[in-house]
This record gives C-alpha cells, sequence and structure tokens, in this order.
C-alpha cells in the first residue's frame, strides 16, 4: 500500500469513527452537564469538601471557584515538586527547581502541560502519578465545566445562575474522564503499550530505543497525550517512544481519543440549547478547518520541495518510520488543532510551510475542535462576533439563539480574542528585546519560528513545542509560565462574564429578519471570520518566520 493511499485511509477512518461517536458521546455530556441526581460517590465527596449540589453560583461566583480551585491546585503542585527528595517513590531524584517547579505547576494546571524538562529524569513516581497525572484530568474538567456554563448562558433565560463549578467537576471527572481514560488505557495496553511502574530509563537506554527516528528526535520538550484529554507524561521522546505509542493501531486510537471529547460537545451544545442544528452547525466549522489543516499538512510534507525530499518522496527528518509521513503530519494537526500538546515527530523538522500550519492551527485560537471544552466556548464566542458583523452588514440588532449582541456582549468578545495574540506578540518580542533569542538552535526565520512557537504553544495552552529551543532557564520558565497563566484564565473570566450577561436576558423572538445560525451560510461566514481574525492578527509574525523560510 503506497504512503498516499494508507495516509487516505487513516484520516478517513477517523472521520467516520468520529461521525458514529458524535451522537451519543453528546448526548451523554449533555446528560452529565444536566445534573438530576447524584451518585452515593459525589454526594459523599460534596459532604466532603461543603459543597451544597443544590445551590447554584451566579458567574462572578463561578469564576471564583474556578480561580481559587485552580490556584490551590498550583500551590499544592509546586509543594509538591520542591519536596520531592523528602518524598517515598521519588526514585532518589532532587527536588525540582523553584522556576521549573513554577513552570511545570502552572502547566499541568492550566492544562497545557507543556514541559521543559525531561520526566523520566526529572520527576518520580509521587510526582508524576499525585500530581501531574491529577491534574490531566481535573484542569480538561474545568475547560468542560467553564463550556457548559456558556451553553447555559445561551439556553437559561433572566437568570443570574450559570450551575454549580464543583457539581460539574466532579461529576465530569466522574462520570467522563476517568471512564474514558479507563477504556482507553485497557485498549492501549492491548495495544502494546507498557503499563509498568518501573519503566522509566536513562538517557542512552531512551536514545537506544528511538534508533528509528529518521533524522532524530532529540531531546523534544513537550508533553506526552494522556488518553486524549492532555499531554504530559513520562517519556522524553513523547508519542514517538515505542513504549507509548508502539504501533500505526495505537497512534490511530491516540489520535482519536484526543479528538473524540471536542467533536462531540457541539453536540451537547444543541442538546442544551433545545436546537440540534446548531450543534451541527458548529460541528461543521470545526470540520472544515480541521480537514483543511489536515490536508495541508499532509500535502506540505508529503510534496515538498528540495533535493533530498524529492528523492525520497517527502519530508522525512524527525519523522518515526514505524508511522510515516501522513501519520505523523495528521497526529500533527489534530494536537495542535487541540490542547493536546503530543507529538510522534518532530515539528522542528518539519517543512518551513507546514511547521508554520501547526503555528496557525494554535493561533485560530484551537477551536478545530480545540481543547475539551475550551474548543467549543472559543468557537461559541467567534460565533457571537459572526453575528455581530452579520448585523452590521443589514442594520439589524444581532441576536444568537435569541440572545441580543449587544455592546457589553462584544466587549466580553473582542477582549476575548485580544488577550491571547497579546500575551504571544509580546512575549515573542520580550524574548528578542532581552536577547533571549540565544535559546534557539537555530538563527534567521526559523529561529523566529521556535520561540513564536513557544509563546503560540503557551499562551494557546497547546503544550507542544518545535523543541529547537532551550528553555530551562528562569526567564524561559518563569516567562511561559506567566503567559499559560493569562492565556488560560483571563480567557475564562470573559466567557463565564458572557454567559452571565446572556442568561440575564429575556430571548427575543425570532422573525423573517432573523440570522439563521444552523444553515449553510452562517457556517460559511463563521470559518471566515475565525481565518481572517487570525490572518490580521498573527499574519506579520507569520511573514517574517515560517512564511520567510518557506519562500
Amino acid at each position: 500500500m503506497g504512503t498516499i493511499t494508507a495516509g487516505v485511509l487513516f484520516i478517513a477512518s477517523l472521520i467516520l469513527a468520529l461521525a458514529v461517536a458524535y451522537r451519543p458521546a453528546g448526548d451523554y455530556l449533555s446528560r452529565v452537564l444536566t445534573p438530576t441526581r447524584h451518585s452515593r460517590v459525589e454526594r459523599g465527596i460534596y459532604r466532603l469538601v461543603g459543597v451544597d449540589a443544590a445551590g447554584e453560583q451566579t458567574w462572578g461566583v463561578y469564576a471564583r471557584s474556578v480561580l481559587a480551585f485552580s490556584a490551590v491546585s498550583v500551590l499544592l503542585l509546586y509543594a509538591l515538586q520542591r519536596l520531592q527528595d523528602r518524598l517515598f517513590l521519588s526514585l532518589g531524584l532532587p527536588a525540582v527547581a523553584p522556576d521549573q517547579a513554577w513552570n511545570t505547576a502552572v502547566s499541568f494546571v492550566t492544562n497545557t502541560n507543556w514541559q521543559s524538562y525531561s520526566g523520566e529524569t526529572t520527576m518520580g513516581y509521587l510526582v508524576q502519578a499525585a500530581g501531574l497525572a491529577v491534574q490531566n484530568f481535573v484542569s480538561a474538567a474545568v475547560g468542560i465545566a467553564v463550556a457548559a456554563a456558556l451553553v447555559r448562558g445561551f439556553a437559561r433565560r433572566s437568570t443570574d445562575r450559570l450551575g454549580n463549578f464543583w457539581v460539574d467537576l466532579v461529576r465530569i471527572v466522574l462520570r467522563v474522564l476517568l471512564p474514558v481514560a479507563l477504556v482507553g488505557a485497557v485498549a492501549l495496553i492491548a495495544g502494546g503499550v507498557v503499563q509498568n511502574l518501573s519503566a522509566g530509563t536513562d538517557l542512552t537506554t531512551l536514545a537506544g530505543s528511538n534508533q528509528h527516528l529518521t533524522g532524530g528526535l532529540v531531546a523534544s520538550q513537550e508533553s506526552i497525550k494522556e488518553l486524549g484529554t492532555n499531554g504530559g507524561g513520562f517519556y522524553n521522546a513523547n508519542s514517538a517512544h515505542p513504549f507509548e505509542n508502539p504501533t500505526g493501531w495505537t497512534n490511530w486510537l491516540e489520535v482519536f481519543l484526543l479528538l473524540v471529547i471536542p467533536f462531540a460537545l457541539p453536540r451537547t451544545f444543541g442538546r442544551m440549547v433545545g436546537d440540534d442544528r446548531q450543534g451541527y452547525a458548529i460541528v461543521a466549522v470545526m470540520g472544515v478547518l480541521a480537514v483543511g489543516s489536515v490536508i495541508a499538512l499532509n500535502a506540505l510534507q508529503l510534496a515538498h520541495g528540495g533535493t533530498v525530499p524529492q528523492a525520497v518522496g517527502a519530508a522525512t527528518e524527525g519523522v518515526e518510520t514505524r508511522f510515516g509521513v501522513s501519520q505523523s503530519a495528521t497526529f500533527a494537526a489534530a494536537t495542535t488543532l487541540t490542547s493536546t500538546g503530543a507529538v510522534n515527530s518532530f515539528h522542528d523538522s518539519y517543512t518551513a510551510l507546514g511547521g508554520g500550519v501547526t503555528m496557525l492551527n494554535m493561533m485560530l485560537g484551537e477551536v478545530a475542535p480545540g481543547g475539551t471544552g475550551s474548543g467549543l466556548y472559543g468557537m461559541l464566542v467567534l460565533a457571537v462576533v459572526t453575528v455581530f458583523i452579520a448585523g452590521l452588514m443589514v442594520g439589524r440588532t444581532p441576536e444568537y439563539l435569541g440572545k441580543k449582541i449587544g455592546a457589553r456582549e462584544m466587549k466580553f468578545a473582542a477582549l476575548y480574542f485580544l488577550v491571547t495574540p497579546i500575551v504571544v506578540l509580546v512575549g515573542t518580542a520580550a524574548a528578542f528585546a532581552t536577547g533571549r533569542q540565544d535559546a534557539a538552535l537555530n538563527t534567521g526565520p526559523h529561529g523566529l519560528s521556535e520561540i513564536l512557537y513557544a509563546f503560540t504553544s503557551a499562551g494557546n495552552n497547546n503544550g507542544s513545542a518545535f523543541a529547537g529551543l532551550s528553555v530551562n532557564t528562569p526567564w524561559w520558565n518563569t516567562a511561559l509560565g506567566v503567559a499559560m497563566l493569562l492565556g488560560r484564565f483571563v480567557p475564562i473570566i470573559l466567557v463565564l462574564g458572557l454567559a452571565g450577561s446572556l442568561a440575564a436576558q429575556q430571548p427575543t423572538p425570532a422573525s423573517a429578519g432573523t440570522l439563521k445560525t444552523y444553515q449553510p451560510l452562517f457556517v460559511g461566514m463563521l470559518v471566515g471570520v475565525t481565518v481572517v481574525l487570525v490572518a490580521l492578527t498573527y499574519l506579520p509574525a507569520l511573514a517574517l518566520g515560517p512564511l520567510a523560510e518557506g519562500l
């Protein structure tokens, strides 16, 4: 079977599987997020932490709950790393340095899971299991909870209540993420993934195990995917390591797991607002953007100009030969379109334009389909912007799902989309202004791309990296940690503010002039607004980096 044929079958089977899972997974999520009865375990947790499961919260209280939970999580994870040498199962490893402990704590609590270190030589089993793995679940649950609050803002009328964060958090972890992780873990073990507490290797063993890497996958700083919720893992080689991702079948399963929840959430949205067509419209936009990215990245990696790529038929440097170019490119598109951060190939070795596509995926705001929850609420904010633009074009007050989009709502939406570009571009500029470009292994446009990619990944809470950047220094750990914090929690506050504003409104009845937000016209407009917003914001930076190098 040829490379292109195998790649097409890989992509087509993924699309089919996601389409089959869309309705049952989305319907199940809507039932989880619409609590009527609580299990005995859930009631026990509520009593333990002093939560009134029947009491709902205003958007301000909901936001404070998110921030308080996340702040405590950062402090606990930081303390766990700093005290590692005094804890059992530390493997004799020393305490993590203060700046690295800060960066890692922020990284995992914000669902970024960026790693500036090699997991197997820095973190003991206790920190990995009781600290990082726990955050793999709860930080993803926070994103889904915030998305649920925004959906309730659209669905409810004349109220200041958006649900209860603590109830949402517990139910999402217990009813969604833990079951998915359990089933996914069993499937991956059946596929050959090692399940072993003593599977750690030293750098020599690690290098030997990656002898199949064409061009070498050197000391990548990316996070390893944790069953589709996000990255962060034990092996420095990430999903190219044969212990973590041994076959093409497990590679397919990992891509499916990281996409299935984000792609099912639009169905949840449609069910909760009482109109399935709205969910189909949102998932159609996500699908168009995702398929376009996958096709572009495959094309650029399989048919790139240059003597060596043309001689071998594709850009194969940094690609694991067990997967090949097409499966690697599809994995790269999926991981940068979501907030996963796992990689099975070396993004720094991608073609200039191919690397630019991975950056563009993150710059879109990771909305196709995006992270667990964050992709849906990002796309819904874009939908608000789109109906506002449509209203201006026809001279009509903008409405979305019967809710008027006025000055207050647009302020929340506009600020949402200003935060991340400011974080990314100011961070990149600060790195050059303070002479930190020496951390890049390359000069010129590619060196700029390495630094731009790092702040794009941190600001958008993705966690992947070009890996051609030495960032384990106090300045980089601090700067990227700040970028991760701002890129996660400022948008969350703005989303919850928007949700509160929408929930307080009395819906306006649809009329003949109401924009039908479930029709292809709206889908096309939303795709256009998403791309144009990114192009206008990031085009100058992309022109100086991957576009300049590629042209």
